[in-house]
């Protein structure tokens, strides 16, 4: 099974606004970067839907570490998605916020072997730093970008 490290981050210009994701994915010596503009998002949807795209350009079942800045993710996937999924994505005030996207993580969270890993945003973690940049930059520049580096 390959070891893959991701690290994701989602940005939003105003809240909700225009908005965009950094990933940067690291597996066998093989880095890749990927950005992509939203044109109206929260930043929450940000942080889940960075986690979604990263995970879903992998094409078989992996052993994955994902590093975020967001509790919200973080948390999400390691303490509160099991009781949503029992409660049909029911909370207190009706349907779960960004339930769709909850669910596509808990989906792709039975394919994969995750580990959740919360860091600290805008410090010193370079990768992490790189993702805000590329999600940033893809939010200035209304594009993203899908880069190799070996």
């Amino acid at each position: 099974m390959s070891i893959v490290e991701i690290w994701v981050d989602g940005a939003c210009s105003g809240n909700p606004g225009p908005g965009g994701i950094g990933i940067v994915l690291r597996c066998n010596g093989i880095e890749r970067r990927i950005s992509r503009f939203y044109s109206e998002t929260t930043n929450n949807r940000m942080e889940l839907e960075a986690a979604i795209v990263a995970l879903n350009t992998l094409t078989r079942s992996c052993k994955i570490k994902i590093y975020s800045d967001s509790e919200y993710l973080v948390k999400g996937m390691t303490l509160w998605i099991d009781g949503w999924a029992s409660k049909n994505w029911i909370v207190r005030y009706g349907e779960l916020r960004n339930s769709d996207l909850w669910r596509e993580l808990y989906r792709l969270n039975r394919i994969h072997d995750i580990t959740w890993i919360h860091v600290r945003g805008h410090s010193d973690n370079e990768f992490n730093n790189i993702c805000d940049s590329l999600a940033r930059e893809a939010i200035r520049n209304r594009n993203g970008i899908d880069i190799r580096i070996s």
